[in-house]
């Protein structure tokens, strides 16, 4: 049932619907085991308790990266990703960890009630559009199983973008109503998380309440939007706290009460995302497209109402360069889908980034303030500056990272390669200081891999956890380390433009750019040096001509080339 909010006298009714926050089940999910709870809330409990002793210890409801990995027994390395992941995906600005320095994020820790909801989801695992049950169509999917995604394709990401189909990617109303149907069964258990007893009925469920600032944790992982507005406060939206006096605390409320009204809420917009596919179904001029409209090369914010609001698309990009400046760009992410052969320019500060289902192409992702994903991927060069970088089931592919934490790698990866950042435009600086991105912090050699593989039983595991551990990436050899140039399509140049890459360069790749542009000096001096007959240097410039349009081919760079088209 949706909440009908009394009009005025002058405006039509309002609805609000209830939406799942895609960042923590996009971005969030993590393929540790010991992060993964089967038996629901038993473990989870008793670690609760556990970590809000030791938070107490320190006067306090926040935990480090030390007492999480003490308390759930993971290594240090995997509880600083943790607290990283967790900064990436809250949706508190209020909160301490989500604007803290890359190198402060430990210090300031985070909430344990965040935690506790953050190692409630790692369960979540997504529903496929269909079974398998032949062993060798399984193992001959390619890549594995996505770590996020769970969605299942025998084609490669080059055979998914000439099929020109969409449907072995699911829309975003069908990822946003399994979210929701996975809410709608466990909501129980996560309110139980959240809830005191009250005293002298601790053994009683029925005398569970919650008090306004443990609910507005559920912000986490829910959100209200007024007929299509950005979005309303959580305690706004529910009625037993929507009139508290700010000076008075709210007095708690049963669990059972938000339950109800959450469930009810949960029904609607289900029904609300089940009525918007039907009428998708229904339509001829909709009949190929099961969510919303999506140009394929303007990249421009989803129209959708449920979960794909404030979305930009790049989307079945073939042989053409798309840029993309902030004036093109509305919302906070970006989702660059089955592009092949093609440049893709997005040259603002966003939050969010995906890459998906790619192939022979380039991708320059200007400044991303929260987290990049790439997946399903293949020989693809992808170009970011970024907080975070999150890199699964990829095959030949390039990273050029300016990165303020540690590449992570999942998945079943093959032949990645990684290197320092190398590129800038005029505006790139002050996007980056718009994104929170420090350019004297790059950690792009000191990759991560988590998870391990198992390509023939990777469907009862979010991560496909087996006995063959992830492959990691190389670094670039030095002497293959070249500028990318990224053309001005900006007109006029700010006053304090960026002129060069922005990071530092590590020696021996700097020592190798030098080698590099001393060497092409040379030749072009020997070059002019020649004293050749008007036929001789016909053939010398057709030889180089030649030469130069294989070079172009081979290394890709022939698809800088396609802006020159025109749209």
């Amino acid at each position: 049932m949706s909440n009908e909010i009394e009009p005025s006298s002058s405006s039509s009714p309002k609805q609000q619907f209830l939406h799942v926050r895609r960042e923590p089940f996009e971005y969030g999910l993590l393929p540790i085991p010991k992060l993964i709870f089967s038996d629901g809330i038993v473990t989870l409990t008793d670690l609760k308790h556990k970590l809000l002793l030791k938070a107490a210890a320190a006067s306090s409801n926040r935990i480090n990266a030390a007492d999480i990995s003490e308390i759930l027994q993971i290594s240090i390395d995997n509880a600083h990703i943790v607290l990283e992941t967790l900064a990436s995906i809250l949706p508190f600005d209020s909160d301490p960890i989500v604007n803290a320095n890359p190198n402060e994020i430990d210090s300031v820790g985070v909430n344990v009630y965040d935690l506790i909801l953050f190692l409630y989801i790692q369960s979540y695992k997504r529903l496929l559009p269909r079974t398998h049950k032949d062993s060798a169509v399984v193992s001959d999917v390619w890549p594995s199983t996505s770590a996020f995604d769970g969605c299942l394709s025998a084609m490669s990401p080059l055979q998914l973008v000439r099929s020109n189909s969409r449907r072995f990617v699911p829309s975003q109303v069908d990822e946003e109503m399994h979210q929701l149907s996975y809410l709608q069964k466990h909501f129980a258990n996560i309110l139980s998380l959240l809830a005191d007893s009250v005293e002298g009925n601790e053994n009683d469920d029925e005398a569970m309440v919650l008090s306004l600032d443990r609910f507005e944790h559920l912000g986490f992982l829910i959100q209200f939007r007024e007929n299509g507005s950005e979005g309303i406060p959580l305690s706004q939206a529910a009625p037993f706290f929507a009139n508290s006096d700010p000076e008075m605390p709210a007095a708690p409320v049963p669990a059972a009460q938000v339950h109800d009204w959450i469930l009810q809420n949960i029904l609607a917009a289900l029904e609300h995302s089940g009525e918007k596919v039907s009428s998708k179904e229904t339509s001829p001029a909709n009949a190929t497209d099961q969510d919303v409209a999506m140009a394929d090369a303007s990249g421009s914010p989803s129209k959708g109402s449920n979960g794909a609001r404030n979305i930009n698309f790049v989307e079945a990009v073939s042989k053409t360069s798309v840029v993309k400046q902030p004036s093109d760009l509305k919302g906070s992410s970006i989702k660059v889908l089955n592009c092949h052969d093609s440049v893709i320019y997005i040259l603002a500060p966003l939050q969010y980034a995906t890459v998906y289902g790619c192939s022979d192409a380039t991708v320059i992702l200007g400044a991303i303030g929260k987290a990049v994903r790439v997946e399903h991927c293949e020989r693809v060069q992808v170009i970011t500056a970024a907080k975070r970088i999150c890199i699964a089931n990829c095959r030949e592919c390039v990273f050029f990272l300016g990165v303020n934490q540690r590449p992570v790698f999942l998945g079943d990866n093959h032949k990645l390669q990684v290197a320092p950042y190398n590129t800038f435009y005029p505006q790139l600086g002050m996007h980056m200081t718009q994104a929170g991105i420090d350019a004297n912090i790059n950690k792009w050699d000191e990759h991560l891999v988590l998870g391990m593989v198992d390509p023939h039983d990777s469907l009862s595991h979010p991560a496909g956890v087996s006995d063959v551990q992830a492959d990691s990436a190389v670094c670039l050899d030095p002497d293959h380390y070249t500028n990318f140039l990224i053309p001005n399509w900006f007109g006029d140049v700010p006053h304090e433009a960026t002129k060069h890459n922005p990071f530092p360069l590590p020696e021996v790749y700097m020592t190798s750019q030098q080698k590099n542009y001393q060497s092409a000096e040379e030749i072009k001096q020997a070059l002019r040096n020649l004293r050749l007959e008007d036929n001789k240097k016909r053939e010398l410039s057709n030889a180089l001509h030649l030469y130069f349009k294989d070079w172009l081919y081979a290394s890709g760079n022939i698809r800088q080339l396609y802006c020159l088209q025109g749209d």
